[in-house]
């Protein structure tokens, strides 16, 4: 469909003196807002009405003022859908966007909102307020682009919802190209950033302030008060490369990352709550990088995250750093902060890779380690005592300890650096939250240089006149309520999803499974009781589904489609479980297969219980697909030609098909080649997938097909752990070839006439810069 481009031109000359009335103009076409834009007066409002508008490319320039700006509003907000290929750019002064809801699409655009309208024309003084952008990813996931981009100065992006982005590119990023937008003071304000899944690679972050190129630029960008909740995208959820922003008062909970001081210099983090759930170690903290950081009156609860991810993590930088690696940290002060539940809350020299020297150039060896950086006045209790509360990967020579204490449940502490023992109790705080805010007023206060800049508490009390360690000062009934959802975001929506029951739907033919799988709803089940179902074309996958058999026999599907056709086609948001079934192909087809292009949105699989034989692949998963989890449980997978083939991310740019792939109590037999592929190409250590995990599983009489004589092939796959497995008359050279610098282990395998398992400590890879 040909765009529709609506600009509303609404260019004032505004005369102090003017008497004008304000009008209120309603649209509903095209050419309505065109003609609104024509007659608009400063002041105006223009309303569209409820409805929906797709493919339309709107632009909204104006000239209005602080007194009488111009509006652009929904007739009720969240009635007023932007679909399709549509786009939202905003150039001008004082115009304010509230009310709209972008879903069902994508942009073609760089961007989805866009606070510019050309190189030179910026928006200042405007806000896009009370919006949802949900689902709208564009349809590769290499189509990288954002959903909101700042340019100018003085925009907001307030009370907002956006989740589900899966495409490369951060949600929401500050642009500095220009004077026009430096010292730009942007406000990202009282927003609910919903989940983000994680995308497998790099280029996912939730918010990005500016750029490595212009990392040494003023930004004073402000984000407070805002709900990152489930942000999975990759390691950095905030990542700050310009100066003086202010990170303050937010709620990161279950969050996959940390707020990054990824460039640039003198942020301010202060005040934010870091929420987990005490068993996930990818729930993130702080990192840690360039000079003049002040970190303080933040809150980690039960935060487990390990080197990159943990609570405080102070990374080593390169000796005369290019402007896109990593500077070294100076000066840094991190200050009246309490830990509970949170493992190795201080970790330093993070990202040291002298081990690496011989595979990396020397540009970009991390041997600098943080000078003058104060770490004082810390409150950290653990219910379960931590030997190592305090981690050096490098010498942390260059860094003050004063004023800390540690309640650690009785354990004794390997590197203490200081650190003060107390018997320490909790006080609920509300939101399922304790902390201990008594028993250490007899500390005596680090006071360093201006630290009478640090005037509250987290809860905002003054520390004027009873100041005491920790972010949280002693005062009485204490009930926050940090994760009601209705204090952030759209105050029209809510992401509050009832659960439904699962419909099950009994079939005993062809043509009834065929007819269910597509009338069925997100998570019902289709029951094959212990039937035969001869299948001749593919069965489309597009929504979480169950298939399984009934009883404790299986029910068998044979798959007589095309050459090169999959039994099971995974589309975007299709997740598959099937249970007990066997699953018969002929030769020259696939089991499960992704679509081969247009995969917009995650997909799923869980295979547990089954018989898998005569297919071309069992799974082949191709570039640009990704999964969150595919699960290999039980099942056997026999006189195939390929197995299970994650190959295809070969961009080199920290790119992969699925963040875990698990292979447990599995019998691969006469599998030519392919037998695991799962690859991950590109150095770049802010890349720290993905997850292969193979256990109590046997290989037999695989592999003599592959070319590299590879049994299983993981080539930069950061964490694998191959266990307890049986290999036997497999012929080829290598079961393995492990990663020894990355978490590659494996452990009490049985290896007969099958190669061996090797571990070279330092693969060569590609940088991805």
């Amino acid at each position: 469909m040909q765009k529709t481009f609506l600009l509303l031109s609404a260019i004032l000359f505004f005369i102090s003196c003017d008497k004008t009335a304000i009008n209120t103009i309603h649209v509903s076409n095209s050419s309505e807002l065109i003609d609104a834009a024509k007659k608009a007066k400063a002041g105006d409002h223009i309303i569209i009405k409820n409805g929906t508008y797709k493919n339309i490319a709107l632009q909204f320039i104006g000239e209005g003022t602080e007194e009488n700006p111009i509006n652009l509003s929904a007739e009720t907000a969240g009635q007023v859908f932007l679909e399709g290929t549509s786009s939202l750019e905003i150039s001008g002064n004082y115009l304010h966007v509230d009310g709209l809801f972008f879903r069902n699409g994508y942009s073609p655009k760089d961007n989805v909102i866009a606070f510019r309208t050309g190189t030179k024309k910026v928006a200042n003084n405007s806000s896009v307020r009370n919006c949802v952008i949900l689902d709208y990813n564009s349809l590769e996931r290499d189509q990288d682009n954002l959903w909101v981009q700042f340019y100018g100065k003085h925009n907001t992006l307030q009370n907002c919802y956006l989740a589900g982005k899966t495409n490369g590119g951060p949600t929401v990023r500050v642009d500095l190209k220009g004077n026009q937008s430096i010292r730009n003071y942007h406000k990202i304000v009282n927003n609910h950033f919903g989940p983000r899944p994680r995308k497998g690679g790099a280029r996912g972050e939730t918010i990005q302030l500016g750029s490595s190129f212009t990392s040494m630029s003023p930004s004073n960008t402000l984000i407070a008060n805002n709900l990152f909740e489930e942000c999975n995208g990759e390691v950095e959820i905030i990542s700050s490369k310009t100066n003086f922003n202010i990170i303050k008062n937010n709620v990161f909970y279950k969050s996959e990352g940390s707020v990054v001081t990824r460039h640039g210099n003198y942020v301010t983090i202060d005040g934010n709550y870091f929420i987990g759930d005490g068993i996930n170690d990818q729930f993130g903290g702080i990192r840690i990088i360039n000079t003049g950081h002040w970190v303080t009156n933040n809150l980690f609860y039960k935060i487990k995250g390990k080197n990159f991810r943990s609570p405080i993590a102070i990374m080593n930088g390169i000796p005369k750093s290019p402007l896109n690696r990593y500077n070294q940290v100076t000066d840094v002060v991190v200050a009246y902060n309490t830990f509970v539940d949170s493992d190795s809350p201080f970790q330093f020299g993070v990202g040291t890779n002298i081990a690496q020297a011989a595979v990396l150039p020397k540009s970009e060896i991390r041997s600098a380690r943080p000078l003058r950086t104060e770490v004082v006045n810390n409150v950290i209790y653990n219910s379960k005592g931590d030997a190592n509360p305090i981690i050096e990967h490098d010498k942390a020579d260059g860094v003050t300890f004063k004023s800390n204490i540690i309640d650690n449940n009785g354990v004794e502490i390997k590197n203490a650096h200081g650190l003060i023992t107390k018997d320490l109790t909790l006080t609920d705080i509300g939101s399922n939250i304790a902390v201990p805010t008594t028993g250490f007023a007899d500390v005596e206060i680090y006071k360093g240089f201006d630290f009478e800049v640090i005037s509250n508490d987290l809860l905002g009390n003054s520390r004027s006149k009873s100041n005491q360690i920790g972010a949280i000062l002693n005062v009485e009934n204490i009930n926050l309520d940090v994760l009601d959802k209705t204090k952030y975001g759209a105050n029209w929506f809510s992401n509050e999803v009832d659960k439904k029951e699962a419909t099950t739907h009994k079939v005993t033919t062809t043509n009834e499974l065929v007819e269910k799988l597509k009338v069925a709803e997100n998570g019902d089940i289709i029951d094959l009781g212990l039937g035969l179902f001869n299948v001749d074309a593919s069965l489309i996958i597009d929504k979480s589904i169950t298939i399984k058999s009934s009883g404790d026999g299986k029910a068998q599907i044979v798959f007589s489609g095309m050459e090169n056709t999959p039994l099971f086609e995974l589309n975007p948001y299709g997740k598959l479980t099937i249970n007990q079934v066997i699953l018969e192909g002929n030769k020259n087809n696939y089991l499960f297969a992704t679509l081969k292009k247009k995969m917009s949105n995650h997909f799923g699989l869980t295979v547990n219980y089954c018989e898998i034989s005569n297919f071309k692949y069992a799974l082949k998963v191709y570039k640009q697909s990704f999964a969150e989890r595919i699960t290999f449980e039980a099942t056997s997978i026999t006189n195939c030609e390929n197995g299970i083939e994650l190959s295809e991310e070969t961009n080199d740019r920290g790119d992969y098909n699925t963040e875990y792939l698990t292979i447990d109590g599995c019998t691969f037999n006469n599998v030519e080649q392919n037998v695991i592929d799962y690859y991950r190409g590109g150095y770049d250590e802010s890349t720290i997938g993905g997850n292969l995990l193979i256990t109590n599983s046997t290989f037999m009489n695989s592999g003599a097909s592959e070319e590299n004589s590879r049994l299983l092939n993981h080539n930069g796959i950061h964490n694998v752990n191959i266990n307890n497995n049986t290999f036997k008359n497999n012929k080829v050279e290598f079961v393995s070839i492990l990663w020894g610098a990355k978490n590659n282990v494996e452990s009490n395998n049985t290896i007969i006439n099958s190669g061996k398992i090797k571990t070279e400590e330092n693969l060569v890879q590609k940088l991805m810069y």
